[in-house]
């Protein structure tokens, strides 16, 4: 089986928006119907995901009433297994997969953050502290299948010797995949906005240390940072979750009502108050402010990348040769621009992706392009959210088709790697139903499960 067949089998559970949509639905009565371990499944657990799939518009593979309720079963399985091996996971992770988790709602759902607030009857602010958990139990559940996995290889004559007899109809489609170079200009602040931001910054510290607000207060009314929802609380995390110039301050602080002196990191500015220490792990709060750039700063940067567009198109350089010199983008200025997707599961990179894989902006630049071509400039957001110009090349294009040993190995060789990955966990939850206390209602037994061990004789 598929290794993102698994996945999705553990992961759909909490997915959907059950917690957010609820108290807009009609309620159940409600009652226990399974016991996975010490942990129950609820009806209202059942029938909010099976109501959240009808308005999603998804289908489900068979009856909702015993699809769900597995699902379920799965997810605390390996939520388990993450409590018996001690993984954790930081208030940072989690509030950046729920700033991702919005950003797909808005993107492809619901076209704007108004209506999705308005599907959802919630600000922006409050979805995103009810997805909270389950974003965090999916991380949990990444992290545990990740462990299971690591490590998986195989051969070039494994690889052939597994598709050499398959049918080229069954055989993997590949879709449409791009190479995207990138060149990025920072645009510069002025020293007047970075003053202005550390002004903000002391009278926040100011108004703290007299008593007039709580740390916590300001968080949420003024930082920058995801973690703002949370009074700026970004939970237990090791010196090595930061980077060093917030690590190196946030660790040096032992009084909780101390504010530190001002943090510059490749993010903004930020002031950090401890809450507490455990062993070599640290909780603190923090408010980020990101100076404001200005429109003149901008548009020097589109003059800039226009003149050197004008240059590389003239033959006086290669964008190549431009990129290791004149790129602000150290995720891709030593590859001379070249974008690459990593995988969430396996963190290995590749340099093919598809357009849904890239940036909305750099996939918006390129989808028109002819390969060798580059975009006009346009701006667009780093990882460390900070606005930037860029300049896209579409390096190569390869159209979809069947898969082949010659020209698609690597494509093969993943498919066979998530083909034994998932008989991995596939293996893993059998074991686990069998020394795994469950208890099924009657009434919720009579079904098809993929796993059929629930059901203990």
């Amino acid at each position: 089986m598929n290794i993102r067949n698994i996945t999705i089998i553990a992961l759909t559970a909490i997915m959907p928006v059950a917690n957010v949509m609820a108290q807009s639905k009609n309620n159940v009565i409600d009652e226990v119907i399974w016991v996975v371990g010490d942990e129950a499944i609820y009806k209202s657990d059942v029938e909010n995901l099976r109501q959240d799939y009808q308005a999603a518009g998804q289908r489900l593979p068979g009856d909702p009433y015993c699809v769900i309720p597995e699902q379920l079963a799965v997810q605390k399985l390996f939520l388990h297994q993450a409590a018996l091996d001690s993984i954790e996971v930081t208030d940072a992770e989690v509030f950046e997969a729920v700033d991702a988790r919005i950003e797909e709602f808005i993107d492809n759902q619901f076209g704007s953050i108004e209506r999705m607030e308005m599907a959802f009857g919630k600000t922006q602010t409050q979805i995103r502290e009810l997805l909270f958990d389950s974003e965090r139990s999916k991380l949990l559940t990444q992290e545990v299948q990740r462990n299971m996995i690591t490590g998986t290889k195989v051969t070039p004559a494994q690889v052939r010797n597994y598709f050499k007899s398959m049918p080229e109809d069954s055989l993997p489609y590949v879709p449409t995949r791009v190479e995207v170079e990138i060149f990025v200009r920072q645009p510069i602040v002025t020293q007047e906005e970075i003053d202005k931001v550390k002004d903000d910054l002391r009278s926040y510290t100011e108004r703290i240390n007299s008593g007039q607000m709580q740390f916590s207060s300001l968080a949420a009314l003024y930082s920058e940072d995801p973690s703002s929802s949370k009074g700026g609380e970004l939970g237990y995390a090791s010196r090595g979750d930061y980077v060093p110039e917030f690590a190196n301050v946030a660790f040096s602080l032992t009084d909780p009502k101390t504010v530190s002196k001002i943090v510059e990191t490749e993010y903004g500015f930020h002031i950090i108050q401890l809450i507490d220490k455990r062993g070599d792990k640290i909780n603190v709060r923090h408010i980020l402010r990101k100076p404001r750039v200005s429109d003149e700063a901008i548009e020097t940067c589109i003059n800039f990348l226009d003149s050197v567009c004008a240059e590389i198109k003239n033959g006086d350089y290669t964008f190549e040769e431009c990129v290791p010199y004149l790129s602000d983008d150290k995720d891709t200025r030593n590859n001379h621009g070249l974008m690459v997707y990593k995988n969430p599961m396996t963190m290995e990179t590749r340099s093919r992706m598809e357009l849904k894989e890239l940036p909305t902006e750099v996939s918006r630049a390129v989808s028109g392009l002819a390969v060798g071509e580059m975009s006009k400039p346009f701006l667009m957001m780093n990882t460390q959210g900070k606005e930037v110009v860029a300049v896209a090349k579409l390096k190569n294009r390869i159209n979809g088709h069947r898969a082949t040993m010659a020209d698609d190995y690597e494509e093969l060789q993943n498919v066979m790697i998530d083909k034994l990955n998932g008989d991995k966990i596939e293996e893993w939850i059998k074991e686990k139903q069998k020394t795994t206390y469950i208890r099924i209602n009657e009434d919720w037994r009579n079904c098809e499960f993929q796993y059929p061990g629930w059901v203990k004789e």
